[in-house]
């Protein structure tokens, strides 16, 4: 079993940045990490994946905004979020998959002035 923690959320004004983290309790390197999100109101969407190759795939949403990426040797994926909108407020999930799936418990990240 793994088990997934994200961190790093908070609130930002409307064109800032965060980091958010995700650590797993064990390794992930043959794992496909994910990220999601839930913004009030609303059904979870995708956001960012990253494969074992470290090919990557981003909602057009937040593409040139947002990077995913990884480092096995820490059990870590990040997702860096630049010129945040208020439209990107939502809890963000990790989801780790290999055989198989798994998600964290979210963390909160409110983009308002």
């Amino acid at each position: 079993q793994v088990q997934l923690v994200e961190s790093g959320g908070g609130l930002v004004q409307p064109g800032g940045s965060l980091r958010l983290s995700c650590v797993a309790s064990r390794s992930i390197s043959r794992n496909i990490m994910s990220w999601y999100r839930q913004a009030p109101g609303k059904q979870r969407e995708f956001v960012a994946t990253i494969t074992l190759g470290g090919n990557t795939g981003y909602a057009d949403s937040v593409k040139g905004r947002f990077t995913i990426s990884r480092d096995n040797a820490e059990n870590t994926v990040y997702l860096q979020m630049n010129s945040l909108k208020p439209e990107d407020t939502a809890v963000y999930y990790c989801k780790s998959t290999w055989d198989t799936t798994y998600w964290g418990k979210g963390t909160l990240v409110t983009v308002s002035s």
